[in-house]
């Protein structure tokens, strides 16, 4: 039986990134616990497993280059991995929403929904593309074209969502920059979704290379330049697929947003920019079936008056939360546009 891979794969290095995997999936599970932050993090302990269970996985075929099973699970688990992470930072975006609410541009909730439902179709798709690459027939062109096209239309999509994603953070960022009350927490968190996007960004833009450097070979029939870096060089799967991965999952480690963010949802930030509440959470005041044809309130954003509650401008009727001392008198609250 003829080995499956085009190179001569490194024992060791698959080792190492499964240890800094599992160490940081260890790290982030105890994060979750120690901040209570399941809610929102959990997908970095579900990303971790899966794309631990590919590194893992990756130890034991280099060993056996010719068992089907193992390069299988080494190959769909590895490109897995990442979209589920980035769910994380949808969770995030989510829980900052809800925190400086007077800064959001749409409803908090439904965005998060809207990103996790996409993220869904890109892991679905993801999965469905690595699954067929990895188990065709070695003479089935059609199966290996179809497989291509899956990941690279799998690839542009999150590459598009992410691209959404940091358009959200820039906007929330800038009004409370704008505003005056900019929390240094927040403005951390902001630079760490920025950073974090990014590594994910760069990570598709490799896989989309390697989806499109396949569907060339159909086309054309050879493999060179790019190609052949993709197919027969493993430090490019290293370097633009392990290390942006790496260093996502340690940054949100090392940032851990349950530092920067509460765990209780309802919990924001008063107009003052100091202050902390609990609020009634994010009212939509539109009927049942308006809510149902337009989710995000797009209508209202466009025109420039939202059909929610702003229920910060009236901080006396929502409790201080726990910890938080009550404003002076003399502070001015600004009215942050909606």
């Amino acid at each position: 039986m003829a080995l499956l891979y085009a190179y001569q794969p490194n024992h060791v290095a698959p080792i190492i990134l499964a240890l800094i995997v599992v160490s940081s999936l260890l790290l982030h599970a105890y994060q979750n616990f120690k901040y209570k932050y399941w809610k929102i993090t959990f997908f970095m302990v579900w990303g971790g497993l899966v794309f631990a269970t590919g590194w893992i996985t990756r130890c034991a075929s280099t060993y056996n280059q010719q068992n089907m099973s193992l390069y299988i699970i080494q190959y769909v688990f590895t490109v897995a991995g990442p979209p589920i992470y980035s769910a994380a930072e949808y969770n995030i975006l989510g829980r900052l929403l809800r925190y400086v609410p007077m800064h959001s541009p749409l409803h908090p909730d439904r965005v998060l929904y809207v990103f996790i439902y996409l993220g869904t179709l890109v892991e679905s798709l993801t999965g469905a593309g690595a699954s067929m690459f990895a188990t065709v027939r070695p003479d089935d062109h059609g199966g290996y074209k179809t497989g291509g096209i899956l990941l690279a239309i799998s690839l542009l999509l999150q590459a598009m969502v992410e691209f959404v994603f940091v358009s959200l953070v820039i906007i929330v960022h800038r009004r409370c920059l704008q505003s005056g009350t900019l929390p240094r927490k927040v403005h951390r968190l902001c630079i760490m979704l920025y950073g974090t996007s990014t590594l994910v960004f760069l990570r598709c833009l490799f896989r989309a290379i390697e989806a499109f450097a396949i569907l060339s070979v159909f086309g054309t029939g050879e493999c060179h330049g790019l190609c052949h870096t993709v197919f027969f060089h493993e430090w490019y799967l290293y370097v633009f697929e392990a290390l942006p991965m790496i260093l996502y999952t340690l940054w949100i480690n090392l940032m851990h947003p349950g530092t920067m963010l509460p765990s209780d949802k309802n919990r924001y930030l008063d107009v003052d920019g100091k202050t902390e509440r609990i609020g009634p959470g994010w009212i939509d005041k539109r009927s049942k079936w308006e809510t149902f044809a337009d989710p995000l309130d797009l209508t209202g954003a466009i025109r420039g008056h939202p059909s929610h509650e702003k229920f910060w401008l009236e901080p006396q009727r929502w409790p201080l939360a726990h910890g938080t001392e009550a404003p002076t008198p003399t502070v001015t609250a600004h009215s942050p546009k909606a």
